[in-house]
């Protein structure tokens, strides 16, 4: 399991651990229940996590007053027992065996049940025991990473039950906290349906910008030095980055079918203009809109999704006005709309699309 891997895991442990602390406090009401069961959806290790860490809470409590079961006794035997990655995969299944026997009724030693989650967890424990010479991570969920090639696409239903849509060549980094949701945009496009949390705010920062939710549903697109935000649903606050020398510049606040566009090391940027932002968000359809824009624009529109990019050669054409919904996945349809209008010439060569006058 490389560093990546092991980073994920332990995250889903502490959130599965939170969520075992949540329901032992109080009955689940009717949201956290919904969001608890789409969570365990998600991903089978979900579930093994869970399983895991509630077995390790109820039994040790016995197994500490018998001597042979304490947990000294059950993390030697787990060091002793430790094998390779292989060996510690092929025990997952005794975990999910082992709860099958507690709940039919069966009695199992708890400190063969807790020797069984440690080794199902990575020997988490006994790694956190052992001497290192790195520093210790920092508390708190682990940065987890998503991101898209040339022309794919991902929607990623995250911890908290908010949506994550990434567009094509885009990166994020998501980290929750129990104070935060902070979610980095490192390139690309990204478009977040938010769960609402009253008492942790969901942000998404940039190089040149930070936004932070107001109950909505927004886009975010990173191009050249700008960031770009538009407003489907609700509302966000727009501001300069926390790094920034204008931290304490005062946000700006954008509501429905409204965008702003903020450069890079500029505050205050430009007030917010009106848009279509379904035209915007076309590319969670895998559909790019214009409306009399230029070819140019157009253009470079397309070349972000296709492997053989658009070339306008003769420079007259880049100020021809394009209007149309287009798939993105369906260059040959763009072609022959292209090759539909008067004066246009289309190349189609082994590495890119020439554009030129007739």
């Amino acid at each position: 399991m490389n560093s990546d891997d092991e980073k994920v895991r332990a995250a889903i442990a502490e959130q599965a651990g939170e969520w075992f602390v949540a329901n032992e406090e109080r009955p689940l009401d009717a949201r956290d229940s919904a969001a608890i069961a789409e969570w365990f959806r998600t991903s089978p290790v979900h579930v093994e996590e869970f399983l895991g860490v509630s077995v390790v809470a109820r039994d040790l409590k016995a197994a500490r007053t018998d001597p042979e079961y304490s947990l000294e006794a059950i993390l030697a035997r787990a060091g002793a027992e430790q094998g390779g990655p292989l060996q510690q995969q092929q025990r997952r299944p005794r975990l999910i065996e082992a709860v099958r026997e507690r709940v039919s009724g069966h009695w199992f030693p708890a400190a063969a049940m807790a020797t069984v989650v440690v080794l199902s967890l990575g020997l988490l424990l006994t790694q956190k025991l052992r001497p290192s010479g790195h520093p210790a991570a920092p508390a708190g969920i682990a940065t987890l990473h998503f991101k898209t090639g040339h022309g794919e696409q991902l929607t990623q239903r995250l911890a908290d039950n908010s949506l994550l849509h990434l567009n094509t060549d885009s990166a994020v980094s998501v980290r929750f906290s129990k104070s935060e949701r902070l979610v980095t945009l490192n390139a690309g496009q990204a478009e977040f349906e938010v769960a609402h949390e009253a008492h942790r705010a969901f942000r998404v920062r940039t190089s040149s910008a930070e936004v932070l939710d107001i109950g909505t549903q927004f886009d975010v697109r990173l191009d050249q030095s700008a960031t770009i935000v538009t407003v489907v649903e609700g509302r966000v606050a727009v501001s300069p980055p926390m790094s920034g020398l204008n931290h304490l510049a005062r946000s700006i606040e954008l509501t429905v079918n409204q965008q702003i566009r903020v450069a890079e090391g500029e505050w205050p940027g430009a007030a917010p203009v009106a848009v279509d932002a379904e035209r915007t968000t076309s590319w969670l359809h895998r559909q790019i809109a214009f409306d009399h824009e230029p070819l140019e624009r157009v253009a470079a529109e397309y070349n972000r999704y296709t492997s053989k990019p658009f070339v306008i050669a003769t420079p007259e054409l880049r100020t021809l006005q394009i209007s149309g919904v287009f798939a993105t996945d369906d260059s040959e349809a763009f072609i022959a709309f292209l090759r539909s209008l008067k004066g246009v010439r289309v190349e189609v060569t082994e590495t890119r699309i020439v554009v030129s006058a007739d």
